[in-house]
């Protein structure tokens, strides 16, 4: 059997392609190795909702604040006007994902990629599978590299996929209490807090009756398990029962190249595709997954192989900016603790919370008001520099 593609990886990435590629006409393969859940927040915006049609039944919670809190406790609570955050639980959302790819007409593969092999006849994946661990062959057409951070489709096939740069995340899941003094169920914490990570965040992300307690860093000395444990001790969660713990590398950068010029395209994690400052990368993911479909089908169509680099040429069009403009906030808040206090100070101002959430629930940077951003612009500047005092809660 020959496949038009083959998808390696069946997260968010993977199962929007193969989706998407089924229901323009293409057989598609989607291996994944199933059983694994990745550690993540679980944010979802609502354009993502809108773009990828999400049932409301997927949404564990409706996020409405989120709090920013900085090295010295204190605490800014900005207000999600006119909207909310929707919460996923991966273990969950994933495997909808993959069923809905399913249903349309993709062929669900269990099993774990291994290697791509070429001769006359085409391009074939190798992978063990999952059930007695020998290895089988898929052949096609083209692949779509979708299996990760550290993707192997990436490291074998596409220059600069085996150099991706990335954080170590880990987050637990626990069964969350009711509203408390320090927890709130329709309320996202996101922590600024070198004793917890000295370069990233930590965050507690309800997912209904159970909510995401975990960090990142990208420092490899850091105890990720005791700085989650830290964590919940400072926010009275420490009792909480546990219901599974996850850890995995996510992306700091978009790769140079997402396809190898001949039969491969990636997508997702495994292109780098993750936003900088934030770490959101489902939405990010699904895109990605989106465009590496649309390079595919063209490739197929056409026979040429430039149309390949479809894929990264249509993401960074819409998103290279706002992926910039979140790199630079980054290098400039995340490096010290004095600079995390400055960040949450500025989090006070109006016109930063409506252009942050307006831009995160439309995944565009906001046009509308000019002056707003010239505001933003010299205030940023200003508490970079010292010039104006801390805020005070």
């Amino acid at each position: 059997m020959q496949y038009d593609v083959v998808v390696v990886g069946g997260g968010p990435s993977g199962a929007t392609a193969a989706d998407d590629l089924v229901r323009s006409g293409h057989r598609v393969a989607l291996l994944d190795r199933l059983g694994r859940i990745k550690p993540c927040g679980g944010a979802i915006p609502p354009r993502l909702i809108a773009d990828f049609f999400i049932p409301d039944a997927q949404l564990v919670a409706k996020i409405t604040t989120a709090r920013m809190v900085s090295p010295s406790g204190r605490h800014v609570d900005i207000p999600i006007e006119d909207g909310f955050v929707g919460m996923v639980d991966r273990e969950h959302f994933d495997a909808f994902l993959r069923d809905r790819a399913v249903a349309a007409g993709a062929d669900l593969i269990a099993g774990t990629f291994v290697r791509i092999d070429r001769d006359a006849d085409g391009t074939h994946v190798v992978y063990r599978d999952k059930a007695d661990g020998t290895e089988r062959t898929l052949s096609a057409r083209l692949v779509i590299g979708a299996d990760g951070a550290r993707s192997k489709v990436a490291a074998q096939c596409v220059p600069g996929g085996d150099r991706i740069p990335y954080v170590i995340a880990y987050h637990e899941i626990v069964e969350a209490p009711q509203a408390t003094a320090t927890y709130d169920p329709t309320r996202c914490d996101v922590i600024y807090d070198g004793r917890i990570s000295p370069d990233f965040y930590g965050w507690i992300f309800p997912h209904g009756g159970q909510a995401s307690i975990g960090m990142g860093s990208l420092v490899k000395s850091v105890d990720v398990k005791q700085a989650t444990a830290d964590l919940r001790a400072a926010h009275g969660l420490t009792d909480c029962k546990t219901i599974r713990r996850e850890g995995a590398p996510i992306p700091l950068k978009p790769l140079d190249r997402w396809d190898n010029g001949r039969d491969v395209v990636l997508a997702g994690d495994a292109a780098g595709v993750v936003a900088p400052s934030s770490g959101e990368g489902i939405y990010y993911a699904m895109v990605g997954g989106r465009v590496a479909a649309t390079a595919a089908a063209a490739k197929l169509r056409t026979g040429r192989i430039k149309d390949l680099q479809l894929a990264r040429r249509l993401f960074m069009k819409e998103h290279k900016q706002v992926f910039r403009v979140l790199g630079a906030m980054q290098n400039a808040y995340y490096r010290s603790d004095e600079r995390r206090e400055r960040f949450v100070s500025l989090c006070h101002d109006v016109d930063v919370q409506k252009l942050t959430f307006e831009a995160y629930m439309n995944k565009s940077l906001v046009k509308a008001r000019p002056m707003a951003h010239l505001k933003i612009g010299i205030k940023n500047l200003a508490h970079l520099s010292g010039l104006v005092a801390v805020t005070r809660t």
